[in-house]
């Protein structure tokens, strides 16, 4: 039974970090495919739902967030009822040609986002940290200022320039990945 009960709480603890990190990227392709934030909103909640009920199907090392996003598809077809009274409504071919782009931008997104970290590292501590501070959550422009003993005017200044840097390196890093894999793929 302790076996059983191990087996479990490990295939929970497996749910609850892959729901975790994946929540965002589950959330934007329901949001890709109804008109209302508030709308994705309750779908995904619907959808975290079939995830826990039906998460002993999930093949472990498969790509959870294609599987994720099959149960989204779903729970956002049987929302489409409710969507047809609204001002917004959308045909098939265009559900599947959102889907298909969906599936690009979270690729290019993850690439982007994987550059970003790598570009973060390369900022001094100072630097690194300020952008850090002014992009978490509950902070903002004064309190990155504050805590990198700046004012408001000269951190917003060294803000811009950050961003700029950080535009610069993930653009590059971007560029040198596709280079790699054109000459991978030749």
């Amino acid at each position: 039974m302790d076996l059983e009960n191990t087996h479990h709480q490990d295939k929970r603890a497996e749910l609850l970090g892959l729901l975790t990190r994946n929540q965002r990227k589950i959330f934007a392709y329901i949001y890709t495919l109804v008109p209302h934030r508030a709308d994705a909103e309750d779908i995904l909640q619907e959808t975290s739902v079939t995830i826990y009920e039906k998460f002993d199907e999930f093949e472990s090392g498969t790509d959870f967030v294609a599987w994720a996003n099959r149960i989204a598809w779903w729970k956002v077809k049987a929302a489409q009822q409710k969507f047809a009274r609204s001002k917004v409504v959308f045909n098939e071919e265009v559900m599947q040609a959102v889907v298909a782009t969906a599936g690009t931008m979270q690729q290019e997104m993850d690439v982007r986002h994987e550059a970003l970290g790598s570009c973060l590292k390369k900022l001094n501590e100072r630097d690194r940290r300020m952008v850090l501070t002014r992009y978490e959550s509950g902070s903002g422009g004064k309190r990155a200022a504050a805590q990198a003993g700046r004012s408001v005017q000269a951190a917003y200044k060294a803000l811009g320039r950050i961003r700029q840097l950080l535009l610069d390196c993930v653009t590059n890093e971007v560029e040198v990945e596709r280079i790699k894999e054109g000459e991978v793929r030749s």
